[in-house]
């Protein structure tokens, strides 16, 4: 039995007139660290809050811990943590006082499950007496974990966890979910950020409401058909330009100093176009596909899909 099950699962705003989450349908394994990686607006948080059951959906059903969100609600809020995208956790109590307070909602301790946050709390405790709202952006991060570990749930819902922190602490909050994965809990994470996505054992690639892909990070990046290539010269904005002028192009965007290029043809075939158009000092190498490139490919395809149908 999978941990998290959804199927045809529709959620609409404001009268129906708002499409948030658009027919998704996917498993996660138990155990298993799943990402669900797009933009902010693309749906992610919709359907945490629908699988935390603080949603009720409009169209599908949905099952967690085999318990139906919508008829097991209670059920559900036993056997999950969820951080949500925003600190939610009371400002005005110290970082103890909100630890204890949702063990106690859990008729549970700390003591009882200490070792479950021991590693996030050891970096906690000399700050035990602080007030929540005082603390800095990684160690709310910790205590907003702590909070939704304590009493050992079966499933974790990590809505973007890591928006806003730093460099470091985001580095420390994934070695956090890698030992916790380890304990056996099944942790189904959402993020804006696609260097993130290397570190699940799967991931689903979500905008506007629709899922349109799920693979490990390895499948996704292998899944990339055409040839990439970095590309770079004096005169960035007029290679961009001619580049997406080529007919043999697939597509060409920015991608930090580099255009990352995409092609149908021979790499000699765009070196003598580009000679053509006057580039003389070019930079031009194979590039290894990311997950960003393949989620931008995949965003090209639905943009075009979409633009089929309105004709």
């Amino acid at each position: 039995m999978a941990a998290i099950e959804l199927k045809n699962i529709t959620k609409t705003y404001n009268k129906g007139s708002i499409l948030a989450v658009d027919d998704v349908t996917f498993s996660v394994n138990k155990g298993e660290l799943f990402g669900l990686i797009g933009p902010d607006g693309a749906g992610k948080s919709s359907l945490f809050r629908i699988l935390t059951t603080l949603l009720i959906p409009d169209k599908g059903t949905a099952t967690v811990g085999g318990c139906d969100v919508v008829k097991d609600f209670k059920k559900i809020r036993h056997i999950v943590g969820y951080m949500p995208g925003r600190f939610s956790l009371y400002q005005d109590l110290t970082v103890e006082e909100n630890l204890n307070f949702f063990a106690t909602v859990f008729n549970t301790t700390i003591k009882e499950n200490y070792d479950l946050i021991k590693d996030i709390y050891v970096q906690l405790e000399p700050f035990k007496d602080r007030r929540a709202g005082k603390l800095s952006g990684g160690m709310k991060q910790k205590l907003a974990l702590c909070c939704a570990l304590i009493h050992k749930p079966e499933v974790l819902f990590l809505d973007e966890p890591t928006t806003g922190v730093d460099v470091m602490s985001r580095k420390e909050f994934w070695e956090m979910l890698k030992r916790l994965k380890q304990q056996g809990i099944t942790i189904m994470v959402s993020t804006s950020y696609m260097d993130e996505a290397t570190r699940c054992d799967r991931i689903g690639l979500i905008l506007n409401g629709k899922v349109l892909s799920i693979a490990s990070p390895e499948g996704t990046i292998l899944s990339y058909p055409e040839k990439l290539y970095a590309v770079k010269s004096q005169n960035m904005h007029k290679l961009l330009t001619d580049l997406r002028s080529f007919r043999n192009t697939v597509n060409c965007y920015t991608f930090g100093e580099y255009l990352h290029l995409s092609i149908s043809c021979s790499e000699e075939a765009v070196k003598e176009y580009l000679n053509e158009k006057g580039f003389s000092e070019l930079v031009f190498l194979p590039a290894i596909p990311t997950v960003e490139d393949c989620f931008i490919r995949l965003l090209k395809e639905q943009n075009e899909r979409n633009s089929n149908k309105d004709k």
